[in-house]
This record gives structure tokens, sequence and C-alpha cells, in this order.
């Protein structure tokens, strides 16, 4: 018998001798949906963002370009690489190339900025959800560098993880996103860039 086995029998004869029943029905009457209007999810979201030390731009689809351009311009990022499924019209002018998805990840490294899109979003826990697709990339490509920029659209805001889970597609891999990559694990002293990009930059379009 395995340790793990043997662990499982002694909770279940304990339950017994508890009088415990064999089987409970969960619960499943939390909240479902949010009642909160596009603004409304918006500004939340925005709010949790900054929160936790990511830059937030909010713009209109028409000026998403204008707004990318000052973004890459203003850190003078030479180096982009961005999710293959994107439109490759929003990096005119840029010095962008879509992610070969066959290249080694740690060509990452020396990227300046990533930019993808996102497939989902929590405005209740300022948490932003990347599924491994064309439009999100792959996971290596928003862990590997520095910088990330992300795009988030009206409709993929919604307000708590119940909606988030019921767009995602369980089959593939999916990275959340709450702020910049950062630990306080050694002497509560908070490092930034451990396990992803130390700098997030998060643009919403209305």
């Amino acid at each position: 018998m395995s340790a793990k086995q043997d662990i499982l029998n002694r909770i279940r004869s304990a339950q017994k001798q508890a009088g415990l029943p064999d089987h409970v029905d969960v619960p499943r009457d939390y909240q479902h949906e949010g009642t909160l209007n596009d603004d409304e999810l918006r500004e939340m979201l925005v709010d949790r963002l900054e929160d936790y030390k990511a830059e937030v731009h909010v713009t209109e689809e028409s000026d998403l370009k204008k707004t990318l351009d000052s973004i890459v311009n203003d850190r003078n990022c030479k180096d982009i690489r961005y999710a293959p499924g994107m439109n490759a019209d929003l990096f005119d002018g840029l010095s962008a190339r879509p992610d070969d998805e066959d290249a080694d990840p740690r060509e990452l490294d020396d990227a300046d900025a990533v930019v993808t899109e996102s497939l989902v979003s929590s405005a209740q826990t300022g948490t932003i959800v990347l599924q491994s697709d064309s439009r999100c990339g792959r996971r290596a490509l928003t862990l590997v560098p520095d910088r990330h920029i992300c795009i988030v659209r009206r409709d993929e805001v919604v307000y708590g993880i119940p909606e988030v889970i019921s767009r995602m597609n369980p089959d593939k891999p999916a990275t959340w996103i709450s702020g910049p990559s950062a630990t306080s694990d050694i002497e509560l002293s908070r490092v930034e860039g451990v396990h992803g990009p130390r700098d997030l930059i998060v643009i919403i379009v209305k």
C-alpha cells in the first residue's frame, strides 16, 4: 500500500467514525455573472491593474495604433515580437515581427517588448487570461521577455472568475496575469521579473 492510499484510508475511517455521510452535494448557488455595465467594468479593471503596478492606457479602436506607437517609441523598443495571429497593420513602421512558434524560446530574451491580445479579463480580480493560440501567442512569448504589452478589448472584460472560466478552453494552456511578475518570498522583499515580465503595459480598447 502506498503512503497516499494509507492517508486516504485513514481519512475515510475517521469520517465513518464521526458519522459523516459518504457524499455531500456541494452548493453551486454562488454568483455566476456580474451586473456592472461596460464602463463600470473597465473602471474596476483599471483600478485593480494599477494597484498591481501595471501601466494602463485606455483608448478607442481608431487610436489603438497611435497608442501602441507611442508606448514602444517612448521606450525605444527596437526588437518587438507579436503573436502571429494579430493584425500586422498594427505594427506598420515599427521594428516588429511575428513570433516564430518553432524558434528556441531563449531567443525571446533579446526582445525589447512583446505584444499580444488577450482572451478574457476579470475586473473583480484584475486578472488577464491568455490562452495559447495565435492571438495570445505561445506561453513562452509572454513569460520570457521583460516587457509585455497586452491589448484588452471591451467584450473581453467580465466581472468575476466564473465568467472567465466559462470562456476558456480547458484543452489549451493558459497564463493568468495579475500585474507584473513579482515575489516577496525571500525576507518579504519584493523582487520583480522573477517569473515573467517585470513591465506589464495594458491597452484597454473601449
